[in-house]
């Protein structure tokens, strides 16, 4: 025991364990440096070829939900790229590497399976173009203005200023009702009339109106018509058209321009607490 310890602590053992970590170090240092080296020329290409990329894409008329898609794809695999640089200049065993990545990738998937579903739908959304950023569309029963289609969800913005985020598995796997056409989109009003009041009349009257109405398209023609029949009055739907960056302005001039129209022509409106039976117009 006592020579092992003297051993241990003699000279040459010292010697001999710097001399392999000294000889490590000069067959390491160099690599190091030189993943330096490569790491920021890398970085320096990489920025100049992502900004080729935007370029190349704003050239192409691309619209603006590829866009941001294609260059975090292009600027992903670039890195991803760099990086294998990296691990065989410091020599890391790169088919290694790329199983130990391959199973770990395997395991965040199946665990995310759900993400990448969405992901995927994202993918077809960007492709088929159902809807596009600024259409009015519903969506599982949400009614707004699409200003974010991202990877993973779709952003819309609600009549009351609230944003709904819905996953894009979720926005394709139902019925999606698009609004917008053309950059037009129909902007739908209601309105009631008693049933002892002459419909044209009234139509004339709120078609005169609508049309008048600071943003309101002639072309398509706003349109008046009887919805249903109420216990009480009659359901007129009113259509207005308007350019999509118009419609909130054009909601709220119509309603404002429906009701004044009503009150200056001596419409009557039946309220439910007393309603009583009388004649219907024509």
């Amino acid at each position: 025991m006592e020579n092992f310890i003297n051993n241990m602590f003699s000279g040459e053992l010292i010697t001999k364990k710097a001399t392999e970590y000294l000889d490590l170090g000069i067959d390491f240092i160099p690599k190091i440096l030189l993943s330096v080296v490569v790491l920021i020329v890398g970085l320096k290409v990489i920025n100049k070829l992502e900004d080729w990329v935007r370029i190349a894409v704003d050239k192409a008329n691309t619209s603006v939900e590829l866009k941001p898609f294609i260059n975090s794809t292009v600027s992903l695999m670039l890195k991803v790229l760099l990086f294998f640089i990296l691990a065989g200049t410091v020599g890391i065993e790169t088919t290694k590497l790329i199983a130990v990545l391959s199973a770990l990738v395997f395991a965040v998937g199946m665990g995310l399976q759900g993400s990448l579903g969405h992901f995927a739908a994202g993918i077809l959304i960007l492709i088929f173009r159902p809807y596009k950023v600024g259409d009015v569309v519903e969506v599982q029963g949400q009614l707004g203005i699409v200003r974010d289609i991202q990877i993973i969800n779709t952003n819309i913005e609600l009549f009351d200023k609230k944003m709904a985020i819905i996953p894009n598995g979720l926005a394709i796997s139902d019925i999606v009702t698009n609004h917008s056409f053309d950059g037009v989109v129909r902007v739908d009003t209601e309105i009631s009339m008693p049933y002892a009041e002459d419909f044209p009349k009234v139509k004339k009257i709120l078609e005169e109106i609508v049309s008048n109405t600071p943003g309101v398209l002639q072309d398509p023609k706003p349109f008046v018509g009887i919805k249903e029949f109420d216990s009480h009055s009659i359901r007129l739907s009113v259509w207005p058209f308007a350019k999509i960056e118009d419609y909130w302005d054009v909601l709220f001039a119509v309603n404002a321009n429906l009701k004044k129209a009503m009150g200056e022509n001596g419409i009557k409106v039946a309220y439910s607490e007393g309603v009583e039976l009388g004649p219907i117009g024509s």
